[in-house]
């Protein structure tokens, strides 16, 4: 299989770019490998993961402290958002339309133009992701996720933009194996 370059993206300097879709279908690799021609801010919840686990004790399940870690990942996004002064790229699987529509508030409040990239995987393919990287979602919270997805997945396949969201990109996992370039305009 060919590598396929790339894909451009283009966002202003006061973005918030969320790159979405299905745990596993390679956000985090994703994220991991942007390019982009400007200072970004790039957040991640295994950020905040692996810094509470060298906090906490090694015994503890990460189910335990899971909702933590959504919380502050969550809260870290707000706070770039107001304060950074390039473009934030932050990794949320935002299958819930609560979760998406949290996002376009943190864009509205900080004036940031809301960009959604939405990573599309095979459910097979992204729980493969999932196993490769160690991180294993319960089997009923991963079947919920695909249920949204897929529903997300058909609505911008027919050209719709959520709500709040300006601008929309609905890639696959396969176009993003070599990363995403932020093409950063203003």
């Amino acid at each position: 299989m060919a590598a396929h370059p790339p894909p451009t993206v283009r966002v202003g300097r006061r973005s918030l770019v969320v790159l979405a879709g299905l745990p596993g279908a390679g956000k985090s690799t994703a994220l991991g490998k942007i390019r982009a021609d400007a200072g970004i801010s790039t957040l991640d919840s295994e950020q905040v993961r692996a810094c509470l686990r060298a906090l906490l004790p090694a015994r503890l399940p990460y189910r335990c402290y899971r909702p933590l870690v959504h919380l502050a990942h969550r809260t870290r996004i707000a706070w770039w958002c107001l304060t950074a002064s390039g473009p934030v790229v932050a990794h949320e699987p935002a299958t819930r339309a609560t979760t998406r529509a949290l996002l376009v508030a943190f864009g509205w409040v900080s004036g940031r133009r809301c960009v959604l990239v939405w990573l599309h995987a095979d459910p097979r393919d992204a729980l493969a992701g999932q196993h490769q990287r160690g991180r294993l979602i319960r089997s009923g919270s991963f079947r919920r996720h695909v249920q949204r997805a897929e529903r997300m997945r058909l609505r911008l396949r027919g050209g719709a933009t959520p709500r709040g969201w300006q601008q929309v990109h609905l890639l696959t996992r396969d176009e993003v194996a070599s990363g995403i370039r932020l093409d950063v305009r203003g």
